[in-house]
């Protein structure tokens, strides 16, 4: 009767896309732009598109930069784990943010505020100034956790990791797009009259307007769930405003999002590094021109156009078949071989065995990342938010401390660097090994013989009374959604006569 009564309440709501029972789209249409849905995708991706432009505009530009302030290899070292370890505690504050408030008001606050430390670039006029404001600039990285989780409450399970996959690389093909435009919107500034130390600084106009107009675009235009935005939901009574010390005890205390944490660190932290390091990098081996150097760093960050994306549908298509099991076992061979690569890329000696094998490790690199959050949707459902901030914010400590122990100062060459980092990646991938959902199973594990079901996992987070008062109603919607989850050749848990309903 409960389940009959949840379903009622979204039957009479018309969408474009086909829906479930949560009024998520069950269809991904990339070239479709339909409120809320799909407008929520590509708000979400282009906000974050103009935030990695942001956060990393200063490192194309650091042969210039350096010269104009003085820096030593030491102050871009610090400068470049100063831009990724802001977002360490504001991707965790994010995901608490998008679970009280919602991913619109969330995000766009956070792109709004950081907005300033990217016009305030301009007049960097020392090591620590620069340091600062390329600290407060990556801040707005944050918003990865808020593009995750908007895409994961717009999305069912059967296309979640699509969803996330494309929104998220597309969203870090910023790191590569700023490759090519700040170096190009440079020289266009050099050869209107601007001397080079005047032109760096003007060029950092276009990535903070475009920064603050995206903040703008997801205020207005956006909308926190198919069904409204928080505030409406909260006030009408079809969703329960939850208690911040509840959602942060169910997050912490799943041990599957450390784990996603310590495995993300090593993929999307080890691309943040890459970000930092590369075009510097060929530069100075290779004695590369600045915008060639560019141009091939810039390959990097753009293979996420379709590297990220495929990984986020490789999960959906290996949970169609082989269930969560698959989606694990696919994550961990795809950031292996990643590993392996990146090994083999401090070991090349020539530019073009360099290239060839910067761009094949950039695909399974960023396919990792994607794979990551094709399984993050389904460690919780209340606490998803959180769950999401943790993951995103392993992603940045993980490329902190990769580079405070490899690119830091001079007592690894970068090339020595690279080929540590990649052991590291090949070690710290090993625990998803350990991850395991009852009713699932995991990578070498089939589902709980106890017979464990979706509703078993997912109401385990509410208490008695707040199951009384209907606030886990949500959950409930969720878990006969993510049936999906057990794949058809995977034997899963047995589904009670009153329970979980099929998909």
């Amino acid at each position: 009767m409960e389940n009959m009564d949840l379903e009622s309440k979204s039957v009479h709501r018309d969408f474009v896309l086909p829906v479930d029972s949560e009024d998520k789209a069950t269809k991904f249409r990339v070239y479709s732009v339909s409120a809320p849905h799909m407008r929520a995708f590509h708000l979400s991706w282009i906000s974050f598109f103009a935030c990695f432009v942001s956060t990393f505009a200063a490192p194309p530009l650091v042969p210039i930069i350096r010269d104009n302030l003085d820096l030593t290899a030491t102050d871009i070292g610090n400068a470049g784990i100063a831009a990724v370890s802001g977002a360490v505690f504001g991707r965790i504050a994010m995901g608490i943010a998008c679970d009280l408030f919602g991913s619109r008001l969330a995000s766009s606050a956070l792109i709004l505020l950081t907005a300033p430390a990217v016009f305030l670039t301009s007049i960097a006029n020392s090591a620590v100034s620069f340091l600062l404001v390329r600290f407060f600039t990556g801040f707005s990285l944050a918003t990865f956790v808020s593009t995750q989780f908007w895409m994961s409450s717009m999305f069912s399970a059967k296309v979640v990791g699509t969803a996330n996959g494309i929104a998220g690389g597309w969203g870090n093909l910023g790191g590569g797009a700023t490759q090519l435009i700040m170096p190009l919107v440079f020289s266009l500034i050099h050869k209107i009259g601007a001397t080079p130390f005047t032109a760096w600084r003007i060029a950092f106009f276009i990535p903070a307007l475009f920064q603050a107009l995206s903040a703008y675009a997801v205020f207005f235009f956006g909308q926190d769930m198919p069904d409204g935005d928080y505030a409406k939901l909260h006030k009408s009574g079809e969703k329960h405003k939850d208690n911040i010390s509840d959602v942060l005890y169910h997050a912490v205390t799943n041990y599957r999002g450390w784990i996603l944490a310590l495995t993300y660190g090593y993929c999307f932290g080890v691309e943040l590094t890459v970000d930092n390091i590369i075009a510097q990098y060929f530069f100075d081996r290779f004695n590369v021109h600045l915008h060639t150097a560019g141009i091939i760093a810039a390959s990097f960050g753009l293979a996420n156009l379709f590297s990220r994306p495929g990984g986020g549908m490789l999960s959906d298509i290996m949970a169609k078949r082989f269930g969560m099991r698959g989606r694990l076992w696919a994550l961990w061979i795809m950031q292996t071989l990643g590993g392996l690569l990146c090994v083999l890329l401090g070991k090349v000696e020539s530019l073009s065995g360099s290239i060839a094998v910067m761009l094949v490790f950039s695909v399974f690199c960023q396919a990792a990342c994607g794979l990551t959050f094709g399984v993050v949707p389904f460690v919780s459902r209340r606490s998803l938010g959180i769950i999401a901030g943790m993951t995103g914010g392993g992603g940045n400590i993980g490329a902190v401390l990769t580079q405070v122990i490899f690119f830091r100062g001079t007592r690894y060459s970068t090339e020595t660097g690279i080929t540590y980092m990649g052991i590291m990646i090949i070690c710290c991938t090993l625990p998803i090994m350990f991850i395991y959902f009852p009713q699932w199973g995991g990578m070498f594990y089939g589902p709980s013989s106890k017979g464990l079901t979706e509703e078993d996992y997912y109401m385990k987070e509410w208490s008695l009374k707040e199951k009384e008062n209907g606030f886990h109603q949500s959950s409930m919607k969720f878990a006969g959604n993510s049936t999906s989850e057990r794949g058809k050749k995977v034997e899963s848990a047995p589904t009670p006569i009153d329970g979980t309903p099929n998909t």
